[in-house]
């Protein structure tokens, strides 16, 4: 069964930087495309950044371009999402996702999500 789990979420200043982490769980994810989303209350979930699989091709959303750096460690199963001059519009519930096959910016086309993990950023 896969699972996917997030960590590293909390409260922080602007300005601040917090470093997301999600571990995969129940096979093999080498190959998976992985990404981060993140919902604000009352908002949709919206798409942050993604890795490709062998490559590691990035791409970020644009209120988040030269802030946010997505990476994995596939040896650990593992995505990270560090987060450097965190603005208070930054404020919401990041999920990792995971699917197989090509990267994609649609949230409809991930297959696996974690429960999400809290960040808040104060001003």
């Amino acid at each position: 069964q896969v699972q996917l789990v997030e960590s590293g979420g909390g409260l922080v200043q602007a300005g601040g930087s917090l470093r997301l982490s999600c571990a995969a769980s129940g096979g093999t994810f080498s190959n998976y495309a992985r990404a981060w989303f993140r919902q604000a209350p009352g908002n949709e979930r919206e798409f942050v950044a993604y890795i490709s699989g062998t490559a590691g091709n990035t791409y970020y959303a644009d209120s988040v371009k030269g802030r946010f750096t997505i990476s994995r460690d596939n040896a650990k199963n593992t995505v990270y999402l560090q987060m450097n001059s965190l603005k208070p519009e930054d404020t919401a519930v990041y999920h990792c996702a995971a699917r197989s096959g090509y990267v994609t910016t649609n949230r409809n086309a991930y297959n696996y999500w974690g429960q999400g993990t809290q960040v808040t950023v104060s001003s």
